[in-house]
């Protein structure tokens, strides 16, 4: 059933891609009441509801964690490509470092509903071949244990950014063409940051039926 709670939500990675579109919508969005961003680095962005903690270490939040209290959403958008990485060192960033702020935040507001921007082809077995979409599988399973009153992970594939955005990654503005033929050949693929941030805001006080989210379910949850 759909409640009508006003969103309180907690954003994270704001200052890449994936996030910076994410909290574009929170800040555009009458659902959304106040939005509190955790950055290493200031985000440019200035807005009656929004408040910015920097704080450099996301492993150890106890210097903000009485901060973290009262939000019953977070959408989390930290993340970085495996590209050039070791397997050790991207389970560290990508599995450790989101269980260890997923853990804080589920202890802290038991009524939190949680997004995690995971990644198409992710490996909800584990076993893969894979070393990204294994340990971005072992993350969403684990996730999905903790004590939150909802979590869902998002598969987004190709993803089309904003006009005026600052952070889109490099590669994107020289294939950014592909977007309309993509949008119409393979729809499961190519989707905005538009939809990506309206899905999360809906899931928050909607629900979405699953708990893992493909492009056409991110769609349709930014459409509902």
């Amino acid at each position: 059933m759909e409640t009508t709670n006003k969103i309180k939500v907690i954003v994270t990675g704001a200052t890449g891609m994936v996030g910076e579109g994410v909290l574009h919508q929170c800040l555009l969005s009458d659902k959304v009441e106040a939005v509190l961003v955790i950055n290493r680095k200031p985000c440019g962005v200035t807005h009656p509801k929004l408040k910015e903690i920097i704080h450099a270490d996301f492993f150890n939040l106890k210097p903000i964690q009485d901060q973290l209290e009262g939000y019953n959403a977070c959408f989390f958008c930290l993340g970085v490509s495996s590209v050039g990485m070791s397997e050790e060192a991207y389970y560290k960033v990508t599995y450790l470092l989101t269980m260890h702020v997923a853990e804080i935040l589920s202890r802290i507001n038991p009524d939190m509903t949680f997004c995690y921007v995971s990644g198409a082809g992710t490996d909800s077995t584990e076993k893969g071949r894979s070393m990204w979409a294994r340990v971005k599988g072992k993350t969403e399973n684990d996730l999905m244990k903790l004590p939150f009153k909802q979590v869902f992970n998002f598969r987004p594939g190709f993803m089309k950014s904003f006009n005026g955005a600052k952070n889109t990654l490099p590669f994107y503005k020289y294939i950014s063409w592909m977007y309309p033929i993509g949008r119409l050949i393979y729809p499961k693929g190519f989707i905005t940051l538009e939809e990506v941030g309206k899905a999360m805001i809906n899931t928050v006080n909607r629900g979405a039926g699953r708990w893992i989210l493909d492009g056409k379910d991110i769609v349709a949850m930014a459409n509902s």
